[in-house]
Parts: C-alpha cells; structure tokens; sequence
C-alpha cells in the first residue's frame, strides 16, 4: 500500500515517537556534512502529501471567503521556512524532480540548503512510487 509508505531521514532511523529528542533541533548540516532535516521538518513533508495543489497558491476572496463560510482555516504554516518547506514537499509529491527554478529558488533562500532539496525530493520520490508484488514471474501493481 502506498500511502503506508515511509519517509526515513538520511541516517534510516525511523521518525516518530521512538526518535531521540537530541535530533528534533538538526535544521541544516554543516559543510561536508550529510544533509538533515528535523523531525518537524519530516513530519510537515509526511503531512504535504495529502495537500491539493491549490494549497500553494495565495488565497483569494472568494477562497477566503468560502474558508470563513466553513469553518475551515488556511492551510499555509506560520512559519515561513517550514512553509517553504510545505510548498516544495506538495510540489514534490505531484512532480518529484519537475519544480519549476522559482519555486525552488524560493526554498533555497530561505534557509535550505541544495543537499537538503535533493534528500526531500529523492525520499519523496522513493515513497510514492507503487509497491509491486512479483507472483509467478508475473509483476502485480
């Protein structure tokens, strides 16, 4: 089942509960070091895969308006960091590495580094593909 798909972070060590605390404050790796991210940061990307694509865009009257109606808030995170990070996880769970530049200029200047956008991109990516079944030389998806 795809949607039990998990995101590791870099070193493998499962992300939840069960992870050190001591790991909750890594943001970005020093030079030479292998790119990280929190597991905040995780679980913002974990939590980007069920948004729409609309999600990312800035929200108009009408939107604010039917939101408001609702009862339903905004989706975008008060952060701005972690809310690049919420916008170029949705784009990457609908188009792995197919980001236009300026989204991704957009990440990367808010405090990410280009190690850390190919780690997102590449977990996600291994994450959404299908799970396949091999019964009888035949591949089942």
């Amino acid at each position: 089942m795809v949607h039990l798909a998990r995101i590791e972070p870099f070193d493998g060590k499962p992300i939840g509960p069960a992870a050190p605390a001591a790991r909750a404050n890594v943001v970005a790796p020093a030079s030479g070091a292998q790119p990280q991210f929190s597991d905040l940061e995780w679980s913002i990307v974990r939590l980007a895969r069920r948004d729409r694509l609309w999600t990312i865009r800035p929200s108009g009257r009408l939107r604010r308006l039917w939101h408001g109606f609702i009862g339903r808030g905004r989706p975008e995170l008060a952060n701005p960091r972690l809310e690049a990070l919420r916008r170029i996880s949705v784009l990457s769970w609908h188009f792995g590495f197919s980001i236009p530049g300026q989204d991704v200029a957009e990440f990367l200047s808010s405090g990410f580094t280009p190690e850390q956008y190919e780690l997102l991109v590449t977990r996600v990516g291994a994450a959404a593909r299908p799970l396949r079944r091999v019964i009888g030389g035949e591949v089942l998806v």
